[in-house]
This record gives C-alpha cells, sequence and structure tokens, in this order.
C-alpha cells in the first residue's frame, strides 16, 4: 500500500528530546516537559515513551567538524535515529518534541532506516543550510537541513547514516534570513537543484494554505515525508518564548493552515517540534498553548 492509498492515520507516539545546542542547562531542554504538562499528549491522542536520553553540554567549538558540544551532538543523533526506526517499525508515527533542531538530523535518518527513504517539509523561519565553517555560532541547530542532505560536517553525515535526504524531496517553508545567510555564506537552496524553498513572502503571495496543499501534494507523490515545524518561523512579536527572534515572521492565523496541510496528509510519517523555550514564556505559558491549540485544532 502506497502512502497515498492509506486511508486511516497510525498511532502518535510522543518522544521528548530535551536538549539544547547552545551547549549549557536549560533554555528549549524544557520543552517537552512543558507541552506534556499543557497537555498536548493527550490533545494528539496518542501515547507517550518519555524522554529520551539526550543531552548536549560543551563550549568548545570541534576544530574539526566547527561543531560545538560536538561528542553530545553525534551521541544525540544515534539515540534519535534509533528511537524514531523503532517507533515506525511498531507501525506508530513519531511526536518528536524537542529542544532545539540539532534533533532532525537523526529523526530523518531513523525514518530513512525504517522506510527506505523519506521527505522533508521544513517549517521554519531559517533555511538551516550552514556548515561547520559557515555557521557563525557552530550551534547543531544552524545545520540540520544541510547534515541530512549530506553537505553538512562530515563526522555528522557519518553519524546519521549517510545522506538521509535528496533535494527533490525537501521543502524549505517560510524562511525569512536570506540576507543573513547570504552575508555568512551559507549554501543557498538554489545550489540544490530540486529543492523546494518557498520565503515567506511566496508564502503569503501564494496564500497559506495554497502552498501547503501543493507542497504536500508534490513530495507525496515521492513517497512519504516528515515535518519539523520550528516556532521562530512565527514573529517575534507572537511568539518570544523561543532564542533566535526575528521580526517579519509570521502569526497563528498564517501558520495553521499552513501545518493542516501537512499534518493532515496520508504521506506524513512523522511530526517533530522545536524551538520552544519555556523560560522565555509568560507566567500562563501563553505560547505554549498556542503551540498546543495550533497542532491539535
Amino acid at each position: 500500500m502506497t502512502a497515498r492509498e492509506e486511508t486511516a492515520p497510525r498511532p502518535l507516539t510522543f518522544l521528548g528530546a530535551p536538549v539544547d545546542s547552545v551547549g549549557r542547562e536549560g533554555g528549549t531542554e524544557h520543552g517537552p516537559a512543558a507541552l506534556r504538562e499543557l497537555g498536548l499528549v493527550a490533545a494528539l491522542g496518542g501515547s507517550d515513551a518519555g524522554d529520551l536520553e539526550v543531552r548536549i553540554r560543551g563550549d568548545d567549538r570541534d576544530p574539526a567538524t566547527g561543531i560545538v558540544a560536538c561528542p553530545d551532538v553525534l551521541t544525540t543523533t544515534a539515540t534519535v535515529r534509533r528511537a524514531v526506526a523503532e517507533t515506525l517499525a511498531a507501525g506508530e508515527r513519531p511526536f518528536l518534541a524537542g529542544g532545539c533542531c540539532s534533533l532532525v538530523p537523526g529523526a530523518l535518518a531513523g525514518a530513512r532506516d525504517a522506510l527506505g527513504g523519506i521527505g522533508l517539509v521544513y517549517v521554519d523561519g531559517h533555511l538551516d543550510l550552514y556548515d561547520g565553517r559557515t555557521s557563525p555560532t557552530g550551534e547543531a541547530a544552524d545545520m540540520p537541513v544541510a547534515v541530512a542532505l549530506g553537505v553538512g560536517p562530515e563526522r555528522w553525515v557519518d553519524a546519521c547514516g549517510g545522506p538521509s535526504l535528496e533535494p527533490a524531496r525537501t521543502a524549505i517553508v517560510g524562511h525569512r534570513d536570506q540576507d543573513e545567510s547570504r552575508e555568512y555564506g551559507m549554501l543557498q537552496p538554489e545550489e540544490l537543484p530540486g529543492l523546494l524553498h518557498p520565503s515567506i513572502d511566496e508564502v503569503r503571495a501564494e496564500g497559506p494554505a495554497a502552498t501547503g496543499e501543493r507542497v504536500a501534494a508534490e513530495l507525496a507523490a515521492r513517497g512519504r515525508f516528515w515535518l519539523h515545524f520550528d516556532v521562530d518561523v512565527l514573529d517575534e512579536d507572537v511568539f518570544p518564548a523561543t532564542d533566535y527572534l526575528m521580526p517579519g515572521g509570521m502569526s497563528w492565523p498564517e501558520v495553521e493552515p499552513l501545518l493542516a496541510a501537512f499534518l493532515g496528509s496520508p504521506a506524513l510519517a512523522g511530526v517533530s517540534l522545536g524551538c520552544y523555550n519555556p523560560e522565555k514564556d509568560d507566567a500562563e505559558r501563553s505560547c505554549g498553548r498556542a503551540v498546543v491549540r495550533a497542532l491539535t485544532r
């Protein structure tokens, strides 16, 4: 049975990945626990497999890879890869709650291992195509799409068992860091033939729902795909509970129909969520509650 022929979605299994690639305790590490407290597991109607034993610690930038806390990043990748592959092999769909975007290469490697191939919809304010040389910070969260495509730091690509993605099965949607990324010399999406990369301006011009439906259909025609949702695709005034704030981002009325097209696709293999920092949320956890509403509405 192909992805397009499936009629009933498989169960969702919530997996926490409490990591923050800044290498210090706190921040987005607390995201999975906060989302549990806010009822995301029950709202999704799935099961809770607990948190993975992952952490990223260290301040040093590895001279060979350019990655901060490189040993922990590679260990985290192996752990996430195994957990995602096992969840898919059990006939369930992973919902991987981060943590930061450094969890994505392991998730995609696990999906590729289990399914034989995978696509990616990457809803993010950033392109995340840096490598260890061009990244201004060395944080693993700068590089996940590059690693999955096989053009990131070699040791990290090797930890994933090689590339997990092909450009023609990859879509980066809603980004708005084009000027900054060019300034630092990041690989540009135009250099990867076949990669879909509608910017936030292009999403608005076409309409979020129409963009989502078009991208979902294109990827589903090639097989199963993974959805990654980074909350920094939202405007800094709409969602201040994240670490890399940028103006000009989306509103919830723009993000929700975009996500709905991907979440409703029978080709959806799994989901990951990144970069919610409950330490920067208000006392009522308004941002966290908005995430739960958007993902389950």
